[in-house]
């Protein structure tokens, strides 16, 4: 099994079923008469949209990509995510972003509807802030 499969059986054993949330990461092969790159992408659905797309949806990655890429650091994030105890992650500080971890947590089946509730609270403080 490649390591990006078992990271993604990993992180979705976590999401609610009923969520229909996946996590894609694909390496597309580009050949031009100038040589070959592989161009990295992750996305999430949500049933059938596309709710966060890497490099879409961010600008400022656009400008190196697809020579430099945030993909492993991605991944890293992913794997911290999951190696957190459910108690530490409302308060952990991850390194994120692309704001992914709101998405995990609302997705965690872990969560719970008491800590949801201190999530929503903790997000709009931080977004009047």
């Amino acid at each position: 099994m490649r390591p990006w499969s078992k990271l993604q059986k990993e992180i979705e054993k976590l999401f609610a079923d009923e969520l229909l949330l996946r996590i894609q990461c694909r390496v597309y092969r580009m050949n031009s008469q100038r040589g070959s790159t592989d161009i990295p992408r992750y996305w999430i659905t949500l049933g059938k949209d596309i709710i966060f797309d890497y490099p879409k949806d961010f600008p400022n990655a656009m400008a190196s990509y697809p020579y430099l890429t945030d993909v492993s650091s991605i991944s890293k994030l992913i794997r911290d995510y999951i190696n957190t105890p459910v108690d530490d992650l409302l308060n952990k500080n991850f390194d994120d972003s692309w704001g992914i971890v709101e998405i995990f947590l609302a997705a965690d089946r872990r969560i719970g509807q008491r800590r949801l509730r201190a999530l929503r609270e903790k997000l709009i403080l931080m977004r009047r802030n």
